[in-house]
């Protein structure tokens, strides 16, 4: 298995309502300073992967704001009850995964 194929074995089993970070993948992958090439494999990784599941440290989506990707992803998290607070940011304390 190469890296890639283990971060997307590693957010394939994020729950549903549950979020995590791409620092909080590579650290659970072994890589504590890895969270950007986290992000590149996120980049290259199959839709049928919950991807909308991972964000960036501060609990926002990375995508640009208002693109078709972040209100793809920001859709996808509402319908799984996972809210985002008045700045538009999602509360990994609220809603983090503790599985990692």
């Amino acid at each position: 298995m190469n890296f890639y194929d283990d971060v997307y074995a590693l957010v394939a089993r994020i729950p549903a309502g549950k979020i995590v970070s791409y620092g909080q993948l590579a650290l659970a992958l072994g890589m504590p300073n890895g969270a950007r090439a986290v992000g590149w494999a996120m980049r290259h990784c199959s839709e049928d992967l919950p991807w909308h599941r991972v964000l960036n440290a501060g609990g926002r989506i990375s995508a640009p704001a208002q693109s078709e990707r972040y209100i793809i992803q920001a859709t996808r998290l509402q319908e799984e009850g996972v809210e985002p607070n008045l700045t538009g940011k999602f509360d990994l304390a609220v809603y983090g995964w503790d599985g990692l």
